[in-house]
């Protein structure tokens, strides 16, 4: 199974619609919640190329983009095959 890291803030829609799509995967990712700042969203920005919105997604480590990016792979096919690592 390949490791899923995901970025995002509280109250965020955009946040709870990528973890409900990865849920139905069974996929449990580790969750960064970046609402307060810190060093966590730094981590983001930099691996994200300075992108700010939330959520960000990485699978294995490759960034995969944000919700919207997260909903074409599956919509598309390749989601599956990106989680089976």
């Amino acid at each position: 199974m390949a490791k899923v890291e995901i970025y995002t803030k509280a109250f965020c829609p955009y946040c709870s619609r990528a973890m409900r799509l990865l849920a139905t995967k069974g996929i449990e990712p580790e969750e960064f919640d970046i609402t307060m700042g810190g060093p966590k969203r730094a981590e983001m920005l930099e691996r994200a190329a300075g992108r700010m919105t939330v959520p960000q997604v990485f699978i294995n480590g490759a960034h995969i983009g944000g919700s919207d990016e997260l909903a074409a792979l599956d919509h598309s096919g390749t989601l599956d095959s990106l989680l089976r690592g």
